[in-house]
């Protein structure tokens, strides 16, 4: 190869990563929000979400591969509420570099004939040293409020949701994750799965004009530049699930949604469990406040609860109730 070749070679190649690393360092340099406080709080389920979001990550904090007893602490504390629900859950124990870890799950087993289950799943843990307010307690919060607010629903298909462990590093996009733990222990079941929806960061918006980013040019041409909006993002196989859980979501709230199905190798489109999903050949999609594309404290000692839109959280928790209902169907009452 002629110096020439090589030089051009170098020069596309730092074109590329300029291109990629743009958008995130332009949001890493901005100023963060800091929405509202507790006490301005009135609706019960704001209230909750804050709650579950503050236990999780100012009284537990960083609860990582690495802090053992924090992440048992968190797992601790969603099987608590639940319990307090009165949701039965199940638990799908493994074991890694000497220590056990788990998934937690609680399933609505479905009344009418096996026609796939329906996945909603969030991951508990953080990376090392980060509150992970938005990442990922902010999932996990409207997750716990889901199971209280289906409780007693008797859906057509098998509905569960389901706690993952192990999503960050140095787990991340590993086959130690606790979603591809489960993923593939469905697959070896040969379980069909018929949607599985990933809960991931879901509470960071604000009205910035320009405050939100996206990983290829001239996306704002098609998508909003102000970060007031939920996405669900799915690849091109998902395209379909896409639409309905959008279209859901939409039916049941009143947050702005945006939707996008596209190549999985677009730089943060597979950062998240449904990723584990997508290897084993399932549909997946997920929904998210998109993360490092917004949200300046994303891994990050500053990924607090004060930056966090409670009122934001609890309008997805409707239309994800809504899209949940949808998705399993809803078993004919008893004559």
């Amino acid at each position: 190869m002629t110096r020439k070749m090589i030089y051009a070679t170098a020069f596309v190649i730092i074109g590329v990563l300029v291109v990629l690393l743009y958008p995130i360092l332009k949001i890493k340099m901005s100023s963060s929000v800091h929405p509202l406080r507790e006490d301005t709080f009135t609706d019960v389920e704001v209230k909750r979400l804050y709650e579950h979001v503050e236990n999780l990550s100012v009284r537990i904090g960083s609860r990582s591969f690495y802090e053992y007893d924090r992440l048992a602490q968190a797992e601790d504390y969603i099987k608590e509420v639940l319990e307090k629900m009165g949701c039965a859950y199940s638990l799908q124990s493994y074991e890694y570099k000497g220590k056990i870890f788990k998934n937690i799950i609680v399933t609505l087993s479905g009344q009418g004939n096996d026609d796939g289950s329906v996945i909603i799943g969030a991951h508990y843990d953080t990376v090392f040293g980060t509150p992970g307010a938005d990442d990922n307690a902010s999932a996990v919060a409207v997750l716990l409020e889901i199971c209280r607010l289906l409780q007693g629903h008797k859906p057509l298909r098998t509905l569960r949701f389901v706690f993952f462990t192990l999503e960050e590093p140095p787990l991340f996009r590993s086959r130690h994750q606790g979603s591809y733990i489960y993923a593939r222990h469905l697959k070896e079941k040969k379980e069909e799965v018929h949607a599985m929806l990933c809960l991931e960061m879901v509470g960071y918006f604000n009205n910035k004009d320009g405050g939100q980013a996206y990983p290829v040019p001239g996306m704002t041409l098609l998508y909003p530049s102000t970060p007031d909006f939920v996405s669900i993002v799915g690849n091109l196989q998902s395209r379909g699930l896409v639409e309905k859980v959008r279209d859901s979501i939409k039916r049941g709230s009143t947050i702005h949604v945006e939707g996008i199905a596209t190549l999985r190798y677009v730089p943060g489109v597979d950062f998240s469990d449904h990723r584990s999903f997508w290897k084993m050949g399932y549909p997946a999609v997920m929904i998210t406040d998109t993360a490092f594309y917004r949200n300046p404290n994303y891994h990050t000692e500053n990924d607090t609860i004060d930056t966090l839109d409670f009122m934001k959280m609890a309008s997805l928790l409707k239309g994800l109730v809504q899209a949940s209902v949808d998705l399993a169907g809803t078993a004919p009452a008893d004559p």
